[in-house]
């Protein structure tokens, strides 16, 4: 290969042309708005995953209190169905009823856990919709005790149901 032929080769080949340029940025953004709804929809999957870890564990604090009360380990009064009066109580502690216990407490949940999809200005016992005892399934409403917790959003699941019915 002559000298003169080699350098017009090195220079033809120096650089990206303009062109060249444009292609690769469409195809990047292309790309990147393929990624974008895939990222979003991962997000939401794991708030979903957040929100029904979450609810398992409040339930299952509700129901251990429950079986405290009638094991006789935690004391009621007259006309109380067993259930913890509040979240915070499961938080809290109360009083350890059984012989024993010297004045001891019981707890139920370490922390109140939040739902992923309530507004982050709200405490985490108030992200959450709670029923009581005596309200009917149709309707639940609070009242002087915690039965079941449901989320507040009323937003759909990527499997089309509502939060709130979980």
């Amino acid at each position: 290969m002559g000298q003169g032929m080699r350098k017009r080769w090195q220079n033809s080949k120096a650089g990206y042309t303009l062109v060249e340029l444009l292609v690769v940025m469409a195809i990047l953004g292309l790309l990147a708005a393929a990624v974008m709804p895939l990222g979003e929809t991962l997000l939401r999957s794991q708030k979903e995953r957040e929100l029904r870890l979450a609810l398992w564990e409040i339930r299952g604090a509700i129901d251990d209190y429950k079986k405290a009360v009638d094991r006789g380990w935690i004391k009621t009064t007259a006309g109380e169905n067993g259930y913890p009066p509040s979240l915070e109580a499961l938080a809290q502690g109360v009083a350890d009823a059984r012989p024993n216990a010297s004045g001891q407490s019981l707890y139920f949940l370490r922390r109140i856990p939040r739902d992923p999809f309530a507004p982050a200005q709200l405490s985490a016992e108030q992200t959450w919709a709670l029923r009581s005892y005596a309200s009917p399934t149709n309707r639940p409403s609070a009242g002087s005790d915690v039965f079941d917790v449901a989320s507040i959003s009323t937003d759909f699941a990527l499997d089309g149901s509502k939060y709130r019915e979980w």
